[in-house]
């Protein structure tokens, strides 16, 4: 488990056997494109205005404040961005799938299944970079409100489904129905 509390309140009894979030290739490169689009109209602009009126007095002042500003809205995004990464986990319990999303301060969706109602598992991994850095999507069908849940982009899939299974075949146990 990579976060010493969960984003909710567990039940009697429960224990987390499983916690995920995506794939640190959904965070990096998006990060990185963001450090560029930061970046380079800084550097376009300061090259331009020192090339033309130089970089001292209003001139400089100008480019000095509208650069800061360009790099505030970059690292506010980029800070929303990582915050949504790391607040956008899949928990798999002894009793329940849990999906936690916050986007923001001010913003947490959970979504909740049992897993007795955990009725079909599927593991979806397609492209090269899925393949190669092992991470793609698992997608239960429950029998419950929320008819399909993904656990999108998560690294080492099939280990998750075989959690996941285990996991529903003792809930199914403990509940008195057959496993599957």
């Amino acid at each position: 488990m990579n976060d010493p509390s969960p984003p909710v309140t567990l039940q009697a009894g429960e224990e987390i056997l499983l916690h995920r979030r995506r794939h640190w290739l959904h965070l990096w490169p998006l990060l990185a494109v963001m450090a560029v689009a930061a970046i380079t109209p800084i550097v376009v602009l300061s090259w331009i205005v020192s090339a033309t009126a130089g970089l001292d007095g209003t001139a400089g002042l100008v480019v000095l404040v509208v650069s800061a500003l360009w790099a505030l809205y970059w690292v506010v995004r980029g800070y929303f961005a990582w915050y949504r990464y790391r607040h956008d986990v899949w928990l798999v319990t002894n009793q329940r799938l849990i999906d936690s999303l916050k986007r923001h301060w001010f913003h947490h969706q959970i979504a909740s299944a049992d897993l007795v109602d955990v009725e079909d598992i599927a593991v979806v991994r397609h492209g090269v970079l899925q393949t190669m850095f092992n991470f793609g999507d698992v997608r239960c069908q429950t029998a419950g409100e929320q008819p399909n849940f993904v656990l999108a982009g998560i690294p080492e899939p099939v280990d998750t489904l075989s959690t996941i299974d285990r996991a529903r075949d003792a809930a199914r146990r403990v509940a008195g129905r057959p496993a599957s």
